[in-house]
């Protein structure tokens, strides 16, 4: 989920933070050393691999949104079989190859502090759950830290969405726009959002992000801790950036499986009423649910999985090699703390 996160989706947004210092056996000197580069070193290297990673991915991240709000407006009994190539050829023909990255500004716009935010957040939450006794780390508790991995992700998941929550909304608004142009850029869609919605119309759908993001994001670390700390217990010798490609592939892939129903609503509630159209969900997010599954049937809670999969593997891996990569070119650097 992008929220993501992105996953973010955007989710979703998937990152990774931290060496596992407390572990035994303890980590290399190399490792430890990126692990304390300061506060803007970090901020910046989570922003620059969050908003690298959803360049390269956007068009698949466009396409993953257009199935999602196929059936909003239309008989879901009419509706075509999801078909990528298809939808792609369409963009392709009627709109050009760069509708590929519409919305794509915004979504660097927002996904530089988002990202910023969370890595951030991740560390301090960790740091601070590590202060509570039994969750020190101390004495090898595999389960403890599991633990503080997980809600410490979650927790930095829902700061970081929280913060920067209309700039998603409307990333989306921009992103599900055809031939018609109704937004026609971030400030031009802040300032019709507000005047046609009111200003909370801004944070339509937050409640389902909310909801989505803190467990999207806490798999997405604890998978990634885990996997990549037995990975390295067994084969020590393999390239850190192999490791952190293949574990944070597999983590946005868990994630994205667990939380996609969520995405899809939450995607459907930003859009509620967007350009005029008529509202659609007005019932809250487990209404919301009820009328998908009433009129699509359970897939369509799925609707736009094949594509997300096929983002969340490049988008993930991208974002964790890139961020372990700026650690450790910019933990050479003066610490910033």
């Amino acid at each position: 989920m992008e929220a993501r996160v992105g996953v973010d989706g955007g989710s979703a947004t998937r990152e990774f933070l931290h060496h596992h210092q407390t572990r035994p056996p303890p980590p290399p000197p190399p490792q430890q050393q990126i692990s304390q580069i300061g506060t803007v070193p970090q901020l910046l290297a989570g922003g620059i691999a969050g908003a690298f990673s959803k360049t390269c991915t956007a068009p698949l991240a466009r396409l993953t949104i257009l199935f999602q709000v196929q059936g909003m407006h239309s008989d879901a009994a009419v509706l075509s079989k999801p078909s990528i190539w298809r939808e792609a050829l369409r963009v392709v023909n009627e709109e050009g190859f760069k509708a590929f990255w519409k919305g794509n500004l915004v979504t660097v716009v927002h996904r530089l502090p988002y990202s910023s935010v969370n890595f951030y957040a991740y560390e301090k939450y960790k740091s601070i759950l590590k202060t509570v006794p039994g969750l020190d780390g101390h004495g090898g508790n595999a389960s403890a830290d599991v633990f503080v991995h997980f809600v410490g992700g979650g927790l930095a998941g829902i700061t970081a969405a929280s913060a920067t929550y209309p700039l998603d909304l409307i990333r989306t608004r921009l992103a599900a726009q055809r031939n018609a142009m109704y937004y026609k850029g971030i400030r031009h869609a802040v300032s019709t959002i507000c005047k046609d919605e009111g200003f909370l119309g801004l944070y339509k759908g937050m409640g389902a992000t909310l909801l989505g993001v803190g467990p999207s994001i806490a798999i997405s670390f604890s998978v990634y801790e885990s996997l990549r700390y037995n990975w390295q217990s067994q084969r020590p010798d393999d390239s850190t950036v192999l490791v952190s490609l293949a574990c944070g592939s597999l983590s946005g892939i868990a994630s994205s499986t667990a939380t996609f129903p969520l995405d899809l609503v939450r995607r459907r509630m930003q859009l509620e009423g967007a350009a005029g159209r008529a509202r659609v969900y007005d019932m809250g997010i487990f209404g919301t649910f009820r009328h998908i599954i009433r009129s699509e049937g359970l897939r369509g809670l799925y609707r736009g999985i094949m594509p997300e999969y096929y983002k969340v593997v490049p988008s993930v891996g991208i974002v964790f090699m890139t961020y372990e990569t700026l650690k450790k070119l910019l933990s050479n650097g003066p610490s910033s703390s």
